[in-house]
């Protein structure tokens, strides 16, 4: 586990320093990427700091529940004003990401701006593009993460309800309700420690999870009836919808969540993935059961990455030709699969 008390003298110093604070999470942003931007901007509110807060595009529909997120400017939305933000900081933070691609048309901004630039972040390998790097992939989350650096800089533990619940929401979506992740004794200790403060895990737990429209559902049951192809001899499984099936049933930002862990009920598939066809390329994500790495499967294949049995990444062709690649790819494969059963 990282040393954090050799990088939070450092952040606790920029943060009483700086005037223009700018928290930034990462394209398509995740619970953990929202939740981890909102503890934060909770903690710097009592700091006497009124940080600014950007998201590359628009957040899923079962977040924006979360005390704060209605103040997350989408860059998307209105560019001058999101560009305006990053030239006037003088401190951007960078939460739940470590490679500049991840801001989206964000970056370009980001990487050029005069601004101090910290990394808080638990994925691995993180790339050198910021002055400060505080990165721990035995982390079950960033939310976590955020939690150890807040309560290191003030020598104690620090909570309130909103920045309890955006760490709870934070936690619970980036192990899939501790299905997945590196998750450990010391994460459910926060976690007891947030339960005792008086969260309330099932609100959370009904906002998060069961906060969907009957047409997702009925996506749902078209991706599980018609569109799911099981590979029983590769013990694997995967899922497709096309950008006609999304418009069908009406998808909003945050619909398709969960559907690449279907697969992983079904006896003796380890691997699941979901293909998701976009205007110019396909969208993949990847869950495994064990360890078989589909960080490193998707990284060396779909430019992708992530944790070791969740991750992600993008393929610039047809559907069609996707899929076809991603079977070859998975043949070769194969030998690892079955060896981490």
């Amino acid at each position: 586990m990282l040393d954090l008390s050799k990088y939070t003298k450092e952040l606790s110093k920029l943060f009483s320093i700086s005037e223009n604070i700018l928290l930034i999470c990462h394209i398509n942003p995740d619970g953990d990427a929202i939740g981890s931007q909102l503890a934060l901007y909770q903690y710097l509110k009592t700091l006497g700091k009124d940080a600014a807060m950007l998201s590359p595009n628009n957040l899923q529909e079962f977040l924006k529940w979360l005390d704060g997120a209605d103040k997350i400017k989408v860059f998307i939305r209105n560019r001058k004003k999101a560009i305006d933000l990053i030239k006037e900081a003088d401190l951007i933070v960078m939460i739940d990401f470590n490679q500049a691609s991840r801001l989206g048309e964000a970056e370009k901004y980001v990487v050029k701006a005069d601004a101090k630039k910290v990394i808080i972040d638990h994925h691995l390998d993180p790339h050198d593009f910021a002055d400060l790097i505080i990165s721990d992939p035995s982390q079950c989350s960033t939310a976590e993460l955020v939690n150890d650096i807040v309560n290191i800089m003030i020598g104690g533990p620090f909570i309130n309800k909103s920045y309890a619940e955006s760490l709870y929401v934070g936690i619970i979506t980036d192990t899939g309700n501790f299905e997945h992740g590196a998750f450990s004794g010391k994460t459910f200790r926060m976690v007891a420690d947030l339960l005792d403060y008086g969260i309330d895990k099932e609100k959370i737990y009904n906002l998060i999870y069961n906060n969907f429209s009957a047409d997702r559902m009925r996506l749902m049951g078209l991706a599980l009836n018609e569109r799911m192809t099981v590979l029983p001899d590769l013990m694997s499984a995967y899922i497709y919808l096309t950008k006609e099936d999304l418009n069908n049933y009406n998808n909003v930002k945050g619909d398709t969540e969960g559907f690449v862990n279907l697969p992983l009920s079904i006896k003796g598939i380890n691997f699941s993935t979901l293909f998701i066809e976009k205007d110019n390329f396909v969208k993949l994500s990847f869950r495994s059961k064990g360890q078989f790495p589909v960080n490193e499967f998707a990284a060396r294949y779909f430019a992708g990455g992530g944790h070791l049995n969740a991750s992600g990444g993008e393929y610039y062709d047809t559907l069609e030709n996707t899929i076809s690649y991603f079977l070859k790819v998975l043949n070769d494969n194969i030998g690892k699969l079955k060896h981490e059963e």
